[in-house]
């Protein structure tokens, strides 16, 4: 009995034991099955998202793991001059140029480690020459390991070359090829900001060429342009960087050198000056010409990049005053107006008190419909012997003394109260404009201050707009963080005068501004300059597309009005519309709501 029990224990067992083995290997052969069905249909996605990638308008290709090209959409013959055979299988490597393969390589390995990336790259043509590509890349996964990089390609190349050329236009002179005023203004002013190193100066000259306007009196205007030619040439001899050196105007040049004192800024003027001792050759005739210099040097704490060319200005005066072929440094006693400045700093601290400034303002109009969209607030004293006095007279004095803080804050805070007091009226309620000095932009209490005005006036922030230059942008974090809290209180901003400065549309595209003004310099000669044509055209075009609003100013012909809305301009502003008036004739312009001449162009 007990034999048979444990037999028949032992053969049930072995069932038993049978069937969970049986169980056992059906179970992992049913999870392997699983396993590999999802991998099929991963592998299968991977295959069909790729697959829906051919059409793209983008080239896109694979990487494998090893660093060649193993699939493509298409042949990038347009941009890299080969096909895909020739490249499927090549590492990528083959095709980076020396200064990008380190850029490339810390790409990819940020990409295999799972991050989408964006870079500019260059690529080497099949012809040799770079190209500039957006390169985005997206890690490759299946089965959640990571086995290669997808890269999809742009060609920036023409969108650069067209920035480079609209650059170019906006800071070179077109005959000599030399920087001009706007580049060398932005350049110097870099300099003074970014600190000349200790022991040494900077060096401001003026250069004018003697009696110019007699050789084109006497040879004509083609040949003085030869001659200038000529000089420039000469000029740039005497530097080792080009940008140091700059063409004004007409026959006035203007360069910095960097020195440790008066003796040597002495020498490399006479060093420039020798360079004019061997007659010039025109037309197979020599012809001797002789030079002045004024230099000044920025010896001063308060000394800008306007302050100091000014002064070697003032210089280059008094040599002509002396007679011409010569050089001087400038010194204070150049300046008669010294007493007469220190005089105007206290009237205008009596004006304030007194309540001798007021406003003037000049309409905007919109270049679609003719109507008054904005009003710009610009200060004017009323002096009780001089009469009105315009701001180029004494906003310098303002800026020189500090003044030009609580002058800015009148101004802002007179604009406020009169746009309110237009509003309550039942005036058409628009934006009023205030320019804000860089004095009052350094200011670390402006947006409480802003904030501050706006609630004592009553006035909703949505019909104020501050107008910024571009220069108050150069430290662009800390212009973000203040820009962001002024919108943040609803405020409009515009950047005035562009083009003059230094900022790029890369830098302004962080900023919260909602519009550009388009410096008066560059609309003056629209119908003279194809230069200035297609720079302004070229702005509009630009601020449009990052969704900008564009103002132009100094708008004084038809002819202006007619090339703006052709390029579509929002607005404009200038005496083809308005010249700036007080504050009872722009009441009589709000309730007409348009200007003569542009609604009848408008309509």
């Amino acid at each position: 009995m007990n034999g048979w029990h444990t037999d028949s224990l032992w053969r049930a067992w072995s069932a038993v034991s049978g069937v969970l083995a049986l169980s056992t290997a059906s179970l992992g052969w049913f999870l392997a099955r699983e396993r590999r069905k999802s991998r099929d249909a991963k592998r299968s996605h991977d295959a069909e998202l790729l697959a829906s990638l051919e059409d793209s308008p983008l080239f896109f290709a694979v990487i494998g793991l090893t660093g060649r090209f193993e699939r493509m959409n298409r042949d990038p013959l347009a941009s890299l001059g080969r096909t895909k055979d020739q490249l499927i299988g090549r590492p990528m490597e083959d095709l980076l140029p020396a200064a990008s393969r380190e850029q490339a390589l810390q790409l990819f390995r940020k990409t295999l480690a799972g991050e989408r990336c964006s870079a500019e790259l260059q690529i080497l043509h099949a012809s040799g020459h770079a190209v500039d590509l957006q390169i985005e890349t997206a890690p490759l996964a299946r089965a959640g390991r990571v086995e290669g990089v997808v890269i999809f390609t742009q060609d920036i190349g023409e969108r650069k070359r067209s920035l480079e050329r609209i650059r170019y236009m906006a800071y070179y002179d077109d005959m000599t090829g030399l920087p001009n005023r706007r580049f060398f203004m932005n350049r110097l002013h870099k300099r003074l900001s970014g600190g000349v190193a200790e022991g040494t100066l900077l060096a401001v000259f003026y250069l004018d060429v003697d009696r110019f306007k007699l050789v084109n009196a006497s040879y004509g205007r083609d040949t003085g342009d030869i001659l200038l030619l000529q000089i420039a040439e000469r000029l740039t001899r005497c530097f080792d960087v080009q940008e140091d050196l700059a063409r004004m105007e007409g026959d006035e040049f203007v360069g910095l050198f960097e020195v440790r004192d008066t003796g040597e800024a002495s020498a490399r003027i006479e060093a420039l000056m020798r360079q004019f001792d061997e007659p010039f050759e025109l037309g197979g005739i020599p012809l001797h010409v002789t030079v002045s210099v004024g230099f000044a040097l920025n010896v001063e704490a308060g000394d800008d990049a306007g302050t100091l060319l000014k002064k070697a200005d003032t210089a280059l005066h008094r040599v002509k005053e002396n007679g011409r072929n010569d050089y001087t440094r400038y010194v204070p006693e150049f300046e008669n107006t010294a007493l007469h400045k220190l005089t105007l700093q206290h009237e205008l601290i009596e004006a304030l008190q007194q309540e001798q400034f007021l406003l003037y303002y000049q309409p905007q109009y919109g270049l679609s419909d003719g109507r008054i969209v904005g009003l710009e607030a610009l200060i004017r004293w009323r002096h009780p012997e001089r009469g009105l006095v315009p701001p180029a007279q004494f906003i310098p004095a303002a800026e020189d003394s500090g003044m030009i803080v609580a002058l800015g804050d009148w101004v802002l805070r007179e604009a406020c109260r009169q746009n309110r007091a237009w509003q309550d009226a039942g005036l058409p309620a628009i934006p009023v404009s205030v320019n804000l000095s860089f004095r009052q932009f350094a200011q670390l209490d402006l947006v409480g201050k802003v904030a501050a005005i706006l609630e004592e006036t009553g006035l909703d922030a949505r019909y104020l707009k501050l107008e910024i230059t571009e220069s108050m942008t150069m430290d662009v974090e800390r212009a973000l963080a203040y820009l962001k809290a002024l919108t943040a209180l609803g405020i409009g901003i515009s950047v005035d005068d562009f083009g003059t400065g230094y900022s790029s549309f890369h830098y302004l595209k962080r900023l919260p501004i909602g519009s550009l003004k388009i410096d008066r310099s560059f609309v003056r000669d629209i119908q003279q300059d194809p230069n200035d044509r297609a720079i302004v055209a070229a702005i509009i075009a630009m601020a449009h597309n990052l969704q900008l609003q564009v103002i132009a100013e100094g708008v004084e012909t038809e002819e202006q009005v007619r090339f703006l809305q052709h390029h579509r301009c929002d607005e404009m502003q200038g005496y083809y519309g308005s010249p700036p008036v007080p504050s009872d004739e722009a009441e009589r312009l709000l309730a007409s709501g348009s200007g003569e001449s542009l609604r009848s162009l408008s309509s």
